[in-house]
């Protein structure tokens, strides 16, 4: 016999009241609950302890939530909590077609990389893309795009487990339009190099990057470039630099710097600041004097830096600009004729300063790594010096530079011991300069084993924390995590980055400061920094107890001017 309807209804109601209230007091209060840790939220300041609660890709809230749950809890007792680590300068491009986990610089904190020194992953047309399938070396990948939004896409969607952004390369846009000879453009030309940028930097290009000791990009005169970056201003953008030269003109590339920040109106930033080649160690002074005035004059001008005394590029910086008029098939085809080669190894022995020789800035050719080669054949000469190797062949350096890019049909990786301990330190103490790797994310294993990576790959940002925190006591902690996250967030206008407050997107990082250091050397770049214990992109936790954990969380981020 059934009860009353109102019975029936009174009982109903009553279920859905405890079912409600049961699960209320069952569902946890957020995602992820880092306890007990000293948070650093990257505004510059001292710790303090607090709870930092995550919610979906969020920041729920910073304090104290000893009475609250989550369905993961972190005991951050004793470890320092900050925003994720923002990579100014990565090289990362191809690396994560290959390995989307960006092992070396998530198990550093890095849990954004930006890209585009001077060449960027697009815009491409067929011509371009065929060149790059050429030259590819160790990492082997199809072009699935055209533009450089879509390259960025293109990652998110095969899956990152950091977030990526990227200038647009003036020196793409050059290929693009001109190719790679030395010419300048015809004001056809221009127009359609400016249309270019326009159309890059509304689908959330950050802005302009150049390279300008490199060829084709060494071509492009500073009128050029003004009138790139005046579109690019338009969309909110920024102009980085690998200046023109890092040595003998050093100051007169910050003044052409500072001149295309004032005349396109847009903010600027040096690339890996420094001062190249020991007889010009003594303007780095000068140089950080000479931004903090154009900084006083109202212009926004600030720098990166990696925090080691050589730096990484090819073998072929070693050679004058004109060797690649025309691009690398022309430069081997020079290479390979006796009288150009006589040309060539003249003009590399001879000081200048009209182009930036890194032979004669390294000072010996024992201060030169061969760290990477495209042939197999040449593979067993990774990480000898260019002295043992012109030894071996019973050759001249200038001779044997020469004899292995030919051989090689490549630009060679090559490390140059470049710049001072001192300088560095002088750097270090900046409160404009953030920190770039200059360098990819990878692992050590598979392809990437195939060549040797400057350890900055590995160590760049846990030496920041590890030797110049910790162990010199340069900066403090806070203010090193200030200049690893908000600083570059800030210049760089990312939405919602950069800082450990509420409503920030949930790029956290957990790490140990009595232990985090790094391990990379230059005889053995392929070791892991050590003391980084859990970060999370985007919510979601990517190392776990200094572990991979296989998530791919990236997204692409854009800049702030994007309109589609």
């Amino acid at each position: 016999m059934k009860a009353p309807l109102r019975h029936r209804l009174f009982i109903a109601i009553s279920l859905v009241l405890v079912s409600q209230t049961v699960s209320t007091v069952a569902a946890p209060d957020f995602d992820v609950l880092i306890k007990g840790g000293t948070v650093y939220d990257g505004g510059g300041a001292e710790g303090r302890l607090a709870d930092v609660a995550l919610r979906g890709d969020r920041i729920a809230g910073v304090g104290d939530f000893k009475n609250a749950t989550a369905k993961n809890v972190i005991d951050a007792s004793g470890r320092a909590v900050a925003p994720g680590f923002i990579n100014m300068l990565s090289w990362s491009t191809e690396s994560l077609i290959y390995d989307g986990r960006s092992q070396s610089e998530i198990r550093q904190g890095v849990t954004t990389e930006i890209m585009g020194e001077g060449e960027s992953m697009g815009p491409l047309n067929d011509r371009m893309k065929k060149r790059i399938l050429k030259e590819q070396k160790d990492i082997k990948y199809e072009i699935k795009w055209n533009t450089l939004a879509e390259y960025l896409r293109y990652l998110e969607a095969r899956g990152v487990s950091c977030n990526v952004a990227s200038f647009l390369g003036a020196t793409t846009v050059r290929e693009y339009v001109i190719g790679l000879e030395d010419k300048p453009p015809t004001p056809a030309q221009l127009d359609q190099m400016r249309a270019l940028v326009r159309q890059e930097m509304a689908a959330g290009a950050l802005g302009l990057g150049t390279s300008l000791i490199y060829p084709p990009a060494f071509y492009a005169k500073t009128p050029e470039l003004i009138e790139l970056c005046k579109v690019a201003a338009k969309y909110q953008g920024k102009y980085i630099s690998h200046m023109r030269s890092e040595g003998n003109q050093l100051l007169e590339a910050a003044d052409e710097l500072i001149r295309i920040s004032r005349e396109a109106g847009i903010p600027a930033e040096i690339y890996h600041i420094k001062a190249a080649g020991q007889k010009n160690w003594g303007k780095l002074a000068q140089l950080l004097a000479h931004v903090e005035a154009a900084q006083k004059e109202g212009l926004k001008i600030t720098a990166d830096m990696y925090t080691y005394t050589a730096g990484g590029t090819g073998l072929d910086a070693s050679l004058p600009p004109w060797t690649e008029d025309g691009g690398y098939p022309a430069l081997f085809k020079r290479l390979r004729d006796p009288a150009t080669r006589a040309k060539i190894a003249a003009e590399v022995k001879t000081p200048t300063d009209a182009w930036e020789n890194l032979y004669l800035a390294a000072g010996s050719p024992d201060r030169i790594l061969l760290m990477g080669f495209k042939s197999d054949k040449l593979k067993p000469l990774t990480g000898k010096s260019l002295a043992e190797v012109a030894k071996m062949r019973g050759k001249d350096p200038v001779e044997t530079i020469m004899d292995l890019i030919s051989e090689d049909e490549s630009r060679i990786d090559a490390i140059y011991f470049l710049m001072s301990e001192d300088n560095v330190r002088k750097e270090m103490a900046k409160p404009w300069i953030s920190f770039g790797s200059d360098e990819a994310s990878q692992a050590p294993e598979g392809v990437f084993l195939k060549s040797n990576p400057h350890p900055r790959a590995y160590g760049n940002f846990a030496r920041v924390l590890g030797q110049y925190v910790r162990g010199e006591k340069l900066v403090s902690l806070g203010e090193a995590v200030r200049r690893l996250s908000a600083l570059p967030a800030t210049n760089l206008g990312l939405d919602h980055r950069g800082f450990i407050k509420e409503g920030m997107f949930a790029d956290v990082v957990v790490f140990d400061p009595a232990t985090i250091a790094d391990r990379a050397t230059f005889e053995k770049p392929a070791q892991y920094a050590v003391g980084m214990k859990d970060v999370f992109v985007n919510g979601q936790q990517v190392l776990k107890d200094g572990e991979h954990t296989n998530a791919k969380p990236g997204r692409a981020l854009w800049g702030p001017g994007k309109v589609n």
